[in-house]
Formats: C-alpha cells, sequence, structure tokens
C-alpha cells in the first residue's frame, strides 16, 4: 500500500484536512481492507455532505485505530448516489454503512441486510432507499425481520415495551423449541438527533446534550468531547484537572459494574448479593455527588478542566468512605462468586468466540471477556493514563462468567487506581481557557468508559465551528455481540445474556 493515502496520528491532536488525501473508492477500499488486516479495528466511519460539480457528495472518513501502536489511521473518499459495500469483507462495518444510507441516502450495494438504523429522515433532502415516498421514514419495527423456516420453528417477540423503566427496544426471536436460533435486535425508538444538535458549535448547551449521550456514562461522554474541543484548540485541561477526571471516571465504572453484578446475581436468584450491590451502587453514586452535586457527574467535567475541586476535606471523605466501601463490596462480590449455584447458571452461557468478537469489532468489556485486550487507557493514553497503566484484565471464554469476572476484577482494579491517584493528585488550578478551535481541521478523542470506548470525532469548517460531529457509544458496537452470544442458546437465558452485556439503548439511538 502506498503510505500516502493515509494519515497516521495520535489521539488529543487535531489534523488539518489539507493534509489528509483524497482517495477514489477503489484506494479507500484497498487501504482499508489492508489496515483491518494489520490489526487494525474501525473505531468510527462517518459520512458529511461536501458540494462538488453543483451536485452534492458524501465524503467518507474512516478512523482505524491500531491499539498496540498507540496510533489511529485516518482514510478519505468521496461517494455518490451508490458505492460497493465493504460489510462482507469487514463486519465491523455492517452498522455504520446502514447509518450512512440512512442520514445521506448513500446505498451500499451488496450490503448483506440493508435496513434502517435509528428510523429518521434523512438528514439531507434525498430520495428514500427503503422505498417510501419523499419526506416520510419507517418507524421503528417497521422492517423485514430475517426469518427461520421449518417445521416447529417459532418466533418470539420481546418489546419494545419493558418491564419497570427500562429503556425501548425490540428482540426478534427465531427459536426451534427452547433454542434460539437468531436473534435480530431492532432499537431507533427514542433517537434524539444528538449528532446534529452539534453542528455549528461548539454551543452552550452542546455538554449537556453530551452528559445525555448514554445517561450511565455522563463522565464517559463528557470527558471525550472535552477532550476533543482541547485537541482542536490545542489546549490541555491542568495536571490536576486530568486526574479529577480519571477519579470521576473510575467512580463511575465501579457504581456500574457493581450495579451489574448485583443484578446478574438477581437474574439467577441469588438475592444477597442482588440486595447488598443495589445498596453499594448508591454510595458510589453518592459518592460522585459529593464531589460534584450530581449522582451522575454531570456539571464536573468541562472543555478547559472540572468545574469542582477536590479540596482538602473532601479528599479525606473520599479515603474514608473508600476504606469501607470496598471492605463491603469484596464482601458482597466475592459471596456471588463464591457460589456454585451461581457459577453453574454463569459459565458456558451466552458464549461469543474470539473470532467473532474480533470480527465485529467489540470493545471493552465485552471484547475483554472474549480474549481481546481492548482498553483505551492503555492504547490511547491521555491526560493521567499518559503515566502509564497496567495490562487491563481479560478473560478467555467469552461467557456470562467471563463478562461477569471482568466485571468483577476491573471493580477491585479501579478502587486501587482510586486511591493511588488520590494520593498524587496534583496541585494547581482546575481549569484553564479553551481557544478558538482551529479551522478546517479534524479531531478524535477516545475515553474508555466503563461498557468500553467511547469515540467523539468532530469536522471543523473554515471559520472554526463543528461542520460534523460523529460520537459512537460503545453500545453501537456490541449489540451485534449480545446477538450472537444467543445463538444456541435456550430463550430464558436471554435476561442472563443481556445482562451480562448491558448495552444503552440511547447511546445507540443518539
Amino acid at each position: 500500500m502506498n503510505h500516502a493515502t493515509l494519515v497516521r496520528f495520535r489521539h488529543g491532536f487535531g489534523v488539518p484536512l489539507a493534509d489528509i488525501p483524497q482517495l477514489s473508492y477503489d484506494e479507500f477500499r484497498e487501504s482499508l481492507l489492508e489496515e483491518v488486516t494489520a490489526d487494525a479495528r474501525v473505531a468510527a466511519y462517518f459520512g458529511r455532505p461536501v458540494s462538488q460539480n453543483n451536485g452534492e457528495e458524501i465524503e467518507i472518513f474512516a478512523i482505524l485505530a491500531h491499539d498496540w501502536r498507540g496510533e489511529l489511521a485516518l482514510l478519505r473518499t468521496r461517494v455518490s448516489g451508490s458505492f460497493p459495500s465493504l460489510t462482507l469483507e469487514c463486519p465491523q462495518l455492517h452498522l455504520f454503512e446502514r447509518e450512512l444510507a440512512e442520514q445521506f441516502g448513500l446505498h451500499p450495494e451488496g450490503h448483506p441486510w440493508l435496513k434502517p438504523v435509528r428510523f429518521h429522515r434523512p438528514w439531507l433532502e434525498v430520495d428514500d432507499i427503503w422505498g417510501r415516498p419523499q419526506g416520510e421514514h419507517p418507524i421503528p419495527r417497521d422492517m423485514e425481520f430475517y426469518r427461520v423456516e421449518g417445521e416447529e420453528v417459532h418466533e418470539v417477540a420481546v418489546g419494545p415495551v419493558h418491564a419497570g423503566v427500562i429503556e425501548p427496544g425490540h428482540f426478534r426471536f427465531q427459536c426451534h423449541g427452547e433454542e434460539v436460533m437468531h436473534l435480530e435486535i431492532s432499537l431507533g425508538y427514542q433517537h434524539r438527533g444528538i449528532e446534529q444538535m452539534l453542528i455549528g458549535g461548539p454551543h452552550p448547551a452542546a455538554i449537556y446534550q453530551v452528559e445525555a449521550a448514554a445517561g450511565d456514562t455522563s463522565i464517559g461522554h463528557a470527558t471525550a468531547y472535552s477532550q476533543l474541543l482541547e485537541s482542536l484548540a490545542y489546549s490541555a485541561p491542568p495536571p490536576r484537572a486530568q486526574t479529577i477526571r480519571a477519579i470521576a471516571l473510575e467512580l463511575e465504572r465501579l457504581a456500574n459494574h457493581v450495579g451489574d453484578i448485583g443484578a446478574l446475581a438477581g437474574d439467577v436468584g441469588f438475592l444477597p448479593t442482588a440486595s447488598f450491590c443495589g445498596r453499594l451502587r448508591g454510595d458510589y453514586l453518592n459518592l460522585t455527588a459529593e464531589l460534584c452535586g450530581s449522582r451522575f457527574g454531570r456539571g464536573l467535567v468541562r472543555p478547559g478542566g472540572v468545574g469542582f475541586d477536590l479540596n482538602g476535606a473532601l479528599l479525606q471523605t473520599f479515603s474514608t468512605r473508600l476504606k469501607g466501601l470496598e471492605r463491603d463490596t469484596r464482601g458482597a462480590i466475592d459471596l456471588c462468586f463464591d457460589s456454585p449455584s451461581v457459577l453453574a447458571r454463569f459459565e458456558g452461557t451466552g458464549t461469543v468466540s474470539t473470532d467473532d468478537a474480533e470480527a465485529l469489532g467489540l470493545v471493552g468489556v465485552a471484547a475483554r471477556a472474549c480474549g481481546l485486550v481492548r482498553d483505551s487507557r492503555l492504547h490511547h493514553p491521555l491526560g493521567s493514563w499518559a503515566g502509564g497503566f497496567d495490562t487491563p484484565v481479560i478473560e478467555l471464554d467469552g461467557d456470562v462468567f467471563a463478562r461477569s469476572n471482568i466485571r468483577r476484577r476491573e471493580v477491585y482494579a479501579s478502587l486501587e487506581l482510586i486511591k493511588q491517584l488520590l494520593k498524587r493528585l496534583p496541585a494547581g488550578e482546575i481549569s484553564s481557557p479553551l481557544g478558538s478551535l482551529a479551522p478546517d481541521s479534524l479531531a478524535v478523542a477516545l475515553c474508555e468508559g466503563w461498557r468500553g470506548e467511547v469515540v467523539h470525532a468532530a469536522i471543523t469548517d473554515s471559520e472554526g465551528r463543528i461542520g460534523r460531529y460523529k460520537i459512537v457509544d460503545p453500545s453501537f458496537h456490541n449489540w451485534s455481540g449480545l446477538a450472537m452470544a444467543l445463538r444456541g442458546q435456550q430463550i430464558s437465558d436471554f435476561p442472563l445474556c443481556n445482562k451480562s452485556f448491558n448495552l444503552s439503548y440511547c447511546g445507540f439511538d443518539l
């Protein structure tokens, strides 16, 4: 491959658009597939409209992560109307290409299962490729589902309305008896158009919109957004602010992992851990509220730094509370993992192979449970993580136990990380002014949220305003992993498998 066809860089820096070569689609395809063969994965893949020859073309950008090199590769091309799909050669792209079709009316020819992703109107005035009149669009679940035909094969539909306060999502099972042959997941019920809202910014309301991209990952998304603007402004927050961000991220990881372990225990009827972890999750959330007034960390992370300091009295409160929380957390979690009846339900249930996880581009907990070492804190460190981060924990079996045990081990690791970060909290300011964003530039920010890698990318216009904003929540990669986990399983295992992934509906829908 001609290395002049792509740009290699590290996140935390902006790249002038003029430095990114414009490739023909054939060159783009060849370069992308060669990079993926060389162990790159697709971190983000998105389009933006550009005018060319009195017509509208769509410029496609591919951001590929070479984790063990600690670098990103960037590819750029233009298409209009239709283009050859790459999904069969690179399954990681299957949702990204469907997204391009939905947003811009493009037709990825040869895509094996082309259908809407979020069920919204096209961003441009184009003919609807789903065969509806212009101005109309499909509604969620109004589409063809994959069907398995045969004697005694039956279909089970779950959702979109679920018990309790869970968000809407539709699951269509093809079953033979109790065995699931195929699961298709349809989301898009609460699409909010966040990416479009961010165009023209940065707006005063943007940080609040980003914090709500996936509500249980407010700190993760706010951190990625702030890192992105700082990259485009060629500035960095003070070291003290970077450390407070890292502490908040680990508190978010603790609250969610502890809550998930409790929920998994509840799914198999092990009530002591289910009850205790529910309380402990609240304790970790309350500790975040002590820092910034919000249990979900809203208002804490801001471009240029943080909005709240971890002062002397609060520092002592954190240390004291964490000591008691660690004792109670270890007791509740170990009680669960020492129970043979729990392990019998976890082990061997909902397995995803390493090959499937790699082909689908899984990230975070779901990837690490399949033996893939993927952690932005390790491979793409920024801020406090640049000083060094130990190899993340991994499991090899890819089942419910592996995903649960990753959470357990990460809980203990996060407790230790917070203790270390509190000890070495630098003195100084907690924020610095953020200058103007570089014009005609692209930047990417990676942040290891509790589910996995959060990716934010932005392109500025000639005045330094945001012309295109792209968010990739880890759930966008990982919902396909849940579908694979159910193949060959009993349908009664769906709640357990679903909770072992615990993916975000709104993080997918945006």
